[in-house]
């Protein structure tokens, strides 16, 4: 701008100058039919500068008030959308730190102004899932379109998120829907295998569970403690369908079927005694049992043992007490001798081991123990004792 403006004074000078060294002013003169113009050449290049001059200055206010217009109406354009999306940035905080009521609240209110719809309603379903809101969250996954649900553009998250919070409701035909949509990611993603052995199992697919866990067992990701609870349930329910399908014969051809490895895992091991003692098929039963609880090793099988629907339980006691003679402080004999006394109803014989049980230093005693404690003192009229363990089941997890 400065270079422009000394630029016409240098040239205004060159116009006023000029004439005087030459001795003449010099005249200007424009004919427009009968109109005619007459003027000094100094006088028309002054009139020429102001007229530039006048020009740039209106430009410029010009521009400046058209930039203050468009910048104006941007304000108000995109007013609503960028509450929208400091709505959407409060929700997620609230949501991070635990207040689900206003993360619902503002998340919701965020959903549709911004680009996050499909995030928004995610996060909102899943703030309502952790009040126990069942309607809101199923009306905010509603909101969501299979559209919406494009892996490529949000990740496999999204999908992820929809599922648990349907499963979360027993939603299984809408979880069954979105899975087979996404089955492929199932051989890839341990993730999407975890949501896949669940929903099977709500759909009682047990046959189908198995056949799963070979992939599960191979996925660090996912912990042996989670595998053994798919287990338990997976062949707990596999066994029974044989069962109740069909009959005994099939039940036993299912378990002689299984690999050496799969027999030998002891959540697969004590499903299977489950069924036999719940059907009271006492003679395969006792060829398990027995040599379980003469070897003596392995104290998980035998503490899963007192839980069992045994009824034939008169060799396995002989078989404890024998452990008992040389052990008599042994927390693992003394409990396995309570619990299949209180099955064969030997009530003497169970307070008395349950009674040496409590009175070991470390108070080994469990929940289970104490509520079969109780349950036998109550079964010998013996109501104080009974609720003082009860009292104390009630403290522990």
């Amino acid at each position: 701008m400065k270079r422009i403006a000394l630029l016409a004074l240098i040239f205004i000078a060159a116009i006023a100058i000029s004439p005087m060294l030459i001795g003449e002013k010099g005249y200007i003169l424009i004919a427009m039919g009968d109109y005619t113009v007459e003027s000094t050449v100094v006088t028309a290049g002054m009139l020429l500068f102001v007229t530039f001059m006048v020009l740039l200055i209106t430009l410029k206010v010009f521009k400046g008030g058209l930039h203050f217009s468009v910048s104006a109406w941007h304000k108000v354009r995109y007013a609503s959308k960028r509450k929208a999306y400091r709505q959407f940035q409060q929700g997620i905080a609230s949501y991070v730190l635990g207040d689900n009521q206003q993360a619902e609240h503002l998340l919701v209110k965020s959903a549709e102004p911004t680009e996050f719809t499909q995030t928004a309603y995610l996060l909102a379903a899943s703030a309502a899932d952790k009040q126990g809101l069942k309607d809101n969250t199923q009306h905010y996954l509603k909101q969501i379109s299979d559209g919406q649900l494009a892996v490529k553009e949000t990740g496999l998250e999204s999908v992820l998120i929809t599922l648990r919070l349907l499963l979360n409701h027993n939603d299984k035909e809408q979880a069954r829907a979105l899975l087979d949509k996404y089955h492929k990611y199932i051989g890839h993603d341990h993730r999407m295998l975890a949501l896949e052995i669940e929903l099977s199992l709500l759909e009682k697919r047990y046959f189908h569970v198995v056949e799963k866990l070979n992939n599960a067992r191979k996925q660090h990701a996912i912990s042996a403690q989670q595998i053994s609870q798919w287990e338990q349930q997976a062949f707990l329910g596999a066994f029974e369908q044989k069962i109740i399908e069909h009959d005994q014969q099939a039940l036993y051809d299912y378990w002689n079927t299984l690999s050496r490895k799969l027999k030998q895992r002891d959540e697969v091991v004590m499903a299977y005694c489950h069924v036999l003692a719940k059907h009271g098929i006492n003679e395969p039963l006792s060829k398990i049992l027995l040599p379980l609880v003469k070897k003596g090793s392995n104290e998980y099988q035998l503490k899963k043992l007192c839980l069992l629907p045994l009824t034939a339980v008169d060799e396995l006691i002989v078989a404890t007490q024998k452990h008992l003679h040389h052990n008599q402080h042994s927390a693992t004999w003394l409990r396995t001798l309570a619990h299949l006394a209180t099955k064969n109803k030997q009530w003497d014989k169970a307070e008395k081991a349950f009674n040496a049980l409590m009175h070991l230093e470390g108070e080994p005693a469990d929940k289970l123990d104490l509520l079969t404690f109780a349950q036998v003192l109550e079964t010998l009229n013996k109501p104080e004792q009974a609720i003082a363990a009860l009292r104390k089941a009630a403290t522990m997890a």
